[in-house]
């Protein structure tokens, strides 16, 4: 791709090929652990979290309520996550990851890094560790 003006291309130019890359990585992963990619964006941002709503769950994720109402069902079938009616809002349901679907996450999780480590490796270590500080700073995290 060609330099633009400013001496490099814009971040959402060069970030997208890789998010691609990585994306494409994660799915024979996430095959392996009989997950969908939202199954595991659900487990992951249930994780470590406070039970919530499953609409606070969707606006979270940024997803459509009905949307991954499909993805829970799956989940609680396979015994990944417990759903119960808010007792003051019958209407609402709260979302907890179960241990079996928090060690599931921490599973597939360890499978994507090392599958990511490869890609990482074609960093010298120094550039390894500030990339990865980078992405942490940039992203919030």
């Amino acid at each position: 791709m060609p330099i633009m003006d400013g001496g490099r291309q814009d971040l959402a130019a060069m970030i997208a090929p890789l998010q691609r890359a990585l994306i494409a990585a994660e799915l024979p992963v996430l095959r392996a652990h009989g997950l969908s990619m939202w199954g595991y964006v659900v487990l992951n941002a249930l994780d470590g979290e406070p039970v919530r709503t499953q609409t606070a769950l969707a606006e979270f994720i940024g997803a459509d309520k009905s949307r991954i109402i499909g993805v829970l069902d799956e989940l609680e079938d396979n015994g990944l996550l417990d759903r119960t009616r808010d007792p003051a809002d019958r209407r609402a349901r709260f979302v907890a990851i179960t241990d079996e679907g928090r060690s599931k996450r921490r599973a597939v999780q360890a499978d994507i890094q090392r599958t990511e480590d490869d890609l990482l490796a074609k960093l010298p270590p120094a550039d390894r560790e500030a990339f990865l500080r980078a992405l942490a700073t940039l992203s919030g995290g």
